[in-house]
């Protein structure tokens, strides 16, 4: 699915069965609760955080796809194309950023990342 047909899937759903989509303020409070809980999983799956006996059940890849939800949303009732948009940033950074970090000796070595 491309983000165009995600954005489109999610329009459909809001308004088949959504009624409408939530104020952007609303949103935006909702997608900072989606960040923390990536970030509880984060912390207890990869940091020193222990499992709080609820949280066990809590699934990273459902957490992101959570974010991704409400920031569709958010693109969506702001009328932001989110193609165009990573197109754009996908330059952005590779003009500011071509050189930086592959001379960064911070970046060398293991990154302890699943990637």
């Amino acid at each position: 699915m491309t983000i165009e047909e995600a954005q489109k899937r999610v329009d459909n759903w809001i308004k088949t069965y959504g009624v409408r989509y939530f104020d952007p303020l609303t949103n935006m409070a909702q997608l900072t609760e989606e960040v923390g809980e990536v970030a509880r999983v984060m912390s207890r799956t990869y940091g020193e955080q222990s499992w709080k006996p609820g949280d066990k059940h809590k699934d990273l890849a459902d957490e992101l796809a959570d974010v991704l939800w409400v920031t569709l949303c958010i693109a969506n009732q702001t009328g932001i194309d989110l193609d165009a948009a990573l197109e754009r940033n996908f330059d952005k950074k590779t003009q500011r950023d071509s050189h930086r970090h592959l001379h960064n000796p911070k970046l060398e070595g293991p990154a302890g990342d699943k990637a």
